[in-house]
């Protein structure tokens, strides 16, 4: 049939690429709908699409808003699947839309993910996971290690080790190889700096960062951790989309396998820790679509990505991203 897929702005063209390679594969249609804050990384799939010799009609593109385009795409009534990435709002409305006619979805909504970090880690393997979990493309990711869960007798050395990386990051544009790259947009850049002060005002202790840097032009935040965040506090239950660390202390290990699963997000989670027995138990306990385990965002196209709760539901990537664009048919024949 035809997929209609709504493609976020922070990653288009690798996003839509998961989602487009499999609705093909399996023959179907797709209308891609792109992002309004980054229309033209879409078209490059397209032309990609074209030169490798895809038919006419096997791909199309929209550009538009997404209270116009994307809302009339979701309802139209040729539509077979929907496949969406972005916010839970969005998201709500497309699942109403989609509803009306009983079509299937593929949702991924975001994440507020925990990373749980035993006394027996290795820190230095540890800091790299952080650089790359939270502070890469400007936190904006929805798979992003946004929660920092620390066993109370390494917290402080954690957290000055954190802050010292923290503050030797580079802050201006990705295209000179820096560290810290600008938010998407204004509108973004105040959001995250809402976040930061409204963690201030509910009692969290702002390590280092928390504003715009002095002296950079554009939508950028200076890395940012917060420490003694309570698990009450929004900046620990919502998605920030910044390069903004919550951190968090535990005493046991059942707290911190409480404590990371105390969103009603559920898209990744990870745990650091030498005691392989103790990973073991907490992938089996954690409520999460996928746990990395000594290395944030493990794994890669080959594995299945997506989420439970308010993340959504539904795979991309690997094998089982096909069972999104099929059906099962039974056929059954009397012979004789």
């Amino acid at each position: 049939g035809i997929s209609a897929q709504i493609v976020p702005w922070n990653f288009p063209v690798s996003i839509c690429a998961r989602s487009l390679a499999p609705a093909l594969a399996a023959g179907n249609a797709v209308i891609v709908k792109s992002p309004e804050l980054t229309p033209l990384a879409i078209t490059w799939i397209a032309t990609a699409c074209q030169r490798a010799g895809l038919p006419d009609g096997a791909l199309s593109i929209l550009c538009g808003t997404g209270p116009e385009v994307g809302a009339a795409l979701a309802a139209h009534r040729d539509i077979n699947q929907i496949v969406f990435t972005g916010s839970v709002p969005t998201g709500r409305a497309i699942l109403h839309a989609a509803a009306e006619r009983a079509v299937p979805c593929v949702m991924e909504l975001g994440g507020k993910s925990a990373a749980v970090v035993f006394d027996d880690a290795d820190l230095d393997q540890l800091m790299d996971s952080i650089h790359w979990g939270i502070f890469f493309n400007a936190g904006q990711v929805c798979s992003a290690m946004s929660r920092l869960l620390v066993e109370r007798s390494i917290y402080d050395e954690l957290v000055e080790r954190i802050a010292v990386f923290a503050n030797g990051l580079k802050i201006g544009p990705g295209i000179d190889n820096n560290d810290i790259t600008p938010v998407m947009s204004a509108t973004q850049q105040t959001r995250v700096l809402h976040y930061c002060d409204q963690a201030k005002q509910q009692g969290a202790t702002l390590i280092t960062g928390g504003k715009k840097p002095a002296g950079q032009k554009g939508y950028f935040v200076e890395p940012t951790v917060f420490g003694n965040v309570s698990p009450d506090s929004d900046i620990f239950k919502q998605e920030v989309f910044g390069p903004v660390l919550a951190i968090t202390p535990f005493d046991t290990e059942q707290q911190a396998w409480d404590l990371a699963n105390a969103t009603e997000y559920g898209l990744v989670a990870g745990i650091f820790s030498s005691n392989i027995n103790r990973c073991l138990r907490g992938t089996k306990l954690l409520r999460a679509g996928q746990v990395f385990v000594n290395e944030w965002y493990a794994g890669g196209v080959e594995t299945p990505f997506g989420g439970t709760g308010l993340s959504g539901f539904g795979r991309e990537k690997g094998q089982e991203a096909l069972y999104s664009y099929v059906q099962t048919k039974n056929i059954a024949i009397k012979i004789g």
